[in-house]
C-alpha cells in the first residue's frame, strides 16, 4: 500500500522547472517592412501537467485540449470498447456464478483482463497529452530522409 502511495505521489507532483524549461516572455521583434506582425496565442496553451490531469480522468480531453481532435478520439473510442466489455464480461460472470457453471474462473479472469485494458487506456491518455503538450511548438515540417552516407535532418527555414 506504502508503495501505491508513494508511486501515485511521485507522478502527480511536478518535478522543478530547469532553467531552459522557462518559456520565452520576451515579444516577437516589429517589423519595419510595413507588415502586420501577430504575436502566437500563448494564452490558450495548455500546460503538460494540466493535459495529464484531463486526460487521466477523461480519456481523450487533453489531446483535445492540445489540438489533437483525432488522437483524443481514438482514445474515447477505445475508452467506450473497454467500458462495455467489462460491464458485458461482468454480467456474464454474475450469470455464471448463479449457474454454478466451472468457467467462472475463467470469465472473472477476462473481467479482470478487460479492466486493465480500461485502466491502462487512462494511464497511456494521460502519458500521450503530456508529451503532446510538450512537443507542441516542435516544427510540423521536419523531415528526416536516409541518405547514402546516414540520416539527414531537413527544417524548412522561413523568412
Amino acid at each position: 500500500m506504502r508503495r501505491v502511495l508513494a508511486v501515485t505521489f511521485l507522478s502527480v507532483v511536478p518535478s522543478l522547472r530547469l532553467a531552459g524549461q522557462v518559456p520565452d516572455t520576451t515579444p516577437p521583434p516589429l517589423v519595419t517592412s510595413g507588415a502586420l506582425v501577430v504575436a502566437p496565442d500563448t494564452a490558450h496553451r495548455i500546460r503538460p501537467m494540466g493535459a495529464f490531469l484531463r486526460s487521466l480522468l477523461v480519456p481523450g480531453w487533453g489531446q483535445a485540449a492540445t489540438g489533437r481532435p483525432l488522437t483524443g478520439a481514438a482514445f474515447v473510442a477505445w475508452e467506450g470498447v473497454t467500458a462495455m466489455m467489462t460491464f458485458k464480461a461482468q454480467q456474464e460472470a454474475n450469470y455464471l456464478k448463479e449457474i454454478h457453471s466451472k468457467n467462472l474462473r475463467l470469465k472473472r479472469q477476462e473481467v479482470q483482463d478487460w479492466l486493465v485494458l480500461w485502466v491502462f487506456n487512462h494511464l497511456f491518455s494521460g502519458a500521450e497529452a503530456y508529451v503532446s503538450a510538450h512537443l507542441r511548438d516542435f516544427p510540423p515540417d521536419l523531415k528526416v530522409r536516409a541518405f547514402p552516407g546516414g540520416i539527414g535532418v531537413s527544417i524548412p527555414v522561413h523568412e
